[in-house]
């Protein structure tokens, strides 16, 4: 069990790769981000790790409001405290370079996870990054997942979240963290089938999950169908989105998957994801015939995907 900066406990596991290589100095770690309702015991988590174990030293853990960690889901916000633990704990077991893969709610994550991070030019801690994050949405309501805008407003929106993004990085709106000092940066980040933009409902398997997400009986289906507890008190403060994160990683290298049968997410998400990253230091493979997240990930994809992070990080 690792602990959170906000205190909470999460389950993680730690999988050395049977491949000879030397001590875990020599080695990268993958640090793994499941999707919405996955979790550490789940079968396509397991498939992921044994996948990426065939080439390195893997570490997944479930997050919070999943499997048996502790807390409440909050659907990619405080998640980031989460992920920040498990590559910590990475460099506690010496490894010197860690990559993180996330998948769906986990690629936004581990997005939002680098460029906050990634920043050590301010001082305030990681659990309450989340207070100083804007994405140029109106603030103050009381249930920030409960009122989504039009798709046609999504996209003007997920635009304005570039330009509001940048802006943040200038005037410190989005405050940061002391995060290589701590070791939880990371030295390459993979983002998998994410999300661009908060409150999306396009597709149908998106509005079922807003659904489970904003509604008490949704709530309730979620907790005992998917095993997963969700805060019902939703975003006081709406977390900066992947889209405006994303050109605040670099220089760490950022690869975004996705796939052209995704059933949640349709591809002008990766792609605005790619034109708001820094060209120099990122890559986007859209994958032919992939649907969504590591229940769809193939055993060649994912070899291809640990190689790329073996070679970047």
């Amino acid at each position: 069990m690792l602990l959170t900066d906000d205190g909470v406990s999460i389950e993680a596991r730690y999988e050395p790769s049977p491949e000879p290589g030397g001590e875990p100095s020599e080695q990268l770690a993958l640090v793994v981000g499941h999707g919405f309702s996955g979790a550490l015991e789940r079968p396509a988590l397991r498939r992921v790790a044994m996948a990426f174990r065939q080439r390195t030293a893997v570490i997944t853990f479930s997050f919070r409001g999943h499997g048996r960690s502790g807390g409440r889901s909050t659907v990619g916000d405080r998640e980031v405290l989460d992920l920040a633990a498990a590559v910590r704990w990475a460099r506690r077991l010496g490894h010197r370079r860690v990559a993180t893969v996330g998948f769906s709610m986990g690629g936004s994550v581990v997005i939002r996870q680098a460029a906050l991070q990634g920043k050590t030019d301010e001082i305030q801690p990681l659990h309450d990054v989340h207070q100083g994050e804007r994405t140029g949405r109106s603030q103050g309501r009381t249930d920030a997942m409960s009122s989504a805008p039009g798709e046609v407003t999504d996209v003007l929106a997920g635009a304005a979240d570039v330009l509001t993004g940048a802006a943040d990085a200038l005037t410190g709106a989005a405050d940061a963290l002391t995060g290589a000092a701590d070791g939880a940066a990371p030295d390459a980040v993979v983002a998998v089938s994410s999300p661009a933009r908060w409150y999306y409902r396009g597709t149908a398997p998106m509005r079922r999950l807003h659904w489970a997400v904003t509604r008490p009986a949704g709530r309730l289906v979620s907790r005992y169908g998917l095993r997963t507890r969700i805060d019902p008190r939703g975003w006081a403060v709406d977390p900066l989105s992947p889209v405006a994160a994303a050109p605040l990683i670099a220089p760490t290298p950022l690869l975004i998957v996705h796939g052209d049968r995704d059933p949640y997410f349709p591809l002008d998400h990766p792609r605005m994801l790619a034109s708001a990253a820094d060209p120099a230091t990122s890559e986007l493979w859209i994958e032919p015939g992939y649907g969504h997240a590591e229940t769809a990930a193939s055993p060649e994809l994912l070899t291809r995907i640990a190689d790329w992070a073996a070679a970047h990080a």
